[in-house]
């Protein structure tokens, strides 16, 4: 026997041991040996995205059906089923917010961001205005002399013409010529009161009807084009920019995600969407002033940043597209970090949901304003949370609004 090979073995023994306990220690870098890898939150990310953007684009096409009948027989109860469309219509794409500040088509210099969703809006730019009693006929409506014959071109040319409150097109203008001004003091809680008699063809409560009913059938029809677009780039068969997202680096496209959640919930949201108006308490601040929808915008927004980080999206017909999350790697990089960044999400939609309704009341009776401040505090700090956990990726992600 050689009495030498069993001391030799245990030490081989020791060895292997040693090697095993090493590799089961705690790893603050993620590496292939995870088993969620970065390609299959990419893929996740991106059928997602467009689930999300396929529901806007059905819903809007709603929109379209409802208004077409609102014109073609204007009605108290035809304008209120457009109204109820509008407000359908914003349920999936006040979710797609999450999807900005990433890089991706909605907003790069092609985008058509500010075609769909820019505010505030200036009412006066788009028709008349009832300033304090007094009904001022302005707006491209009213300015037939310069504006002979209303066009998609003409419409979209004049979007952000001249100041960025100039909005002639997107979701609020349609918002606009639906419900009219919201002239009510906060308190009331009422929305705009617009009478369908704006649109009627002959003898009604305001001048030039056709032109309002041409350039609401334009916007509206503007409005789908341009979420189809987006909604294109994500096909899973031909969709671009989809192609290039999932080809791209992947720490980069994680960056790209990250940020994108980051500066809507710490910058946008809390800030630009809901601390401007907190501070000013301006109605004509809030998102979607006209029709009081405030409230739901920001409810989504949160959603929307809670979808991107989980991997996960409810659609429309209830059905769910979930796969591989930000949430799942950071878990298996740093369980604790990943558990407080979803402790801090939890906490600022419950937060933002805690807030008043309509918005324009929220933020301006004094019993109602401190939830509106805590809010904003929570998506703050959940802001933080996402730039640590970029951190903890090694990924470098910056929570302020682009320039």
């Amino acid at each position: 026997m050689n009495f030498l090979r069993f001391p030799l073995f245990l030490v081989g023994c020791l060895a292997l041991c040693l090697v095993s306990c090493d590799d089961d220690d705690d790893d603050d870098t993620p590496s292939d040996s995870k088993t969620t890898s970065k390609q299959e939150i990419k893929e996740a990310y991106a059928n997602l995205v467009f689930a999300n953007y396929e529901d806007s684009y059905n819903e809007a096409v709603k929109l379209q059906t409802a208004v077409n009948a609102f014109l073609a027989a204007p009605s108290e109860a035809s304008l209120q089923a457009a109204k109820d469309a509008w407000l359908a219509a914003r349920e999936p794409y006040g979710q797609t917010e999450a999807f900005r500040f990433a890089g991706g088509p909605i907003d790069d210099e092609d985008g058509p961001e500010g075609a769909l969703n820019a505010w505030p809006l200036d009412e006066s730019y788009i028709d008349y205005t009832d300033n304090n009693g007094t009904v001022l006929q302005g707006g491209i409506i009213n300015d037939v002399s310069s504006y002979p014959t209303l066009t998609k071109e003409l419409l979209a040319s004049l979007n952000e013409q001249g100041g960025e409150e100039n909005v002639s097109i997107g979701y609020h203008a349609i918002e606009f010529l639906l419900w009219g001004q919201d002239l009510g003091n906060p308190s009331v809680k009422k929305a705009g009161e617009r009478p369908y008699t704006d649109f009627v063809v002959d003898g009604g409560t305001a001048q030039n009807q056709d032109r309002r009913r041409e350039y609401l059938k334009i916007v509206t029809d503007l409005l789908l084009e341009d979420l189809n677009s987006v909604k294109q780039e994500w096909n899973p068969s031909s969709g671009a920019y989809r192609a290039k997202f999932l080809a791209s680096d992947d720490d980069q496209a994680l960056t790209e995600m990250l940020t994108g959640i980051g500066v809507l919930a710490k910058s946008e949201l809390a800030g630009e969407r809901i601390f401007t108006a907190y501070d000013n308490k301006d109605q004509e601040d809030e998102h979607s002033c006209f029709s009081d929808n405030t409230h739901r915008d920001t409810r989504l927004n949160a959603i929307g940043v809670q979808n991107v980080y989980l991997g996960t999206y409810t659609r429309v017909d209830g059905s769910k597209v979930s796969g591989k999350s930000l949430h799942d790697l950071l878990s298996e990089v740093d369980a604790t970090l990943a558990s407080d960044v979803n402790s801090q999400l939890q906490a600022a939609t419950s937060a933002v949901d805690a807030t008043a309704i309509p918005f324009d009341f929220a933020i301006s009776d004094d019993s109602t304003r401190p939830n509106i401040l805590t809010a904003v505090q929570e998506l703050r700090t959940l802001g933080d949370k996402f730039a640590e956990a970029g951190q903890k990726l090694g990924l470098i992600i910056n929570t302020a609004l682009p320039e």
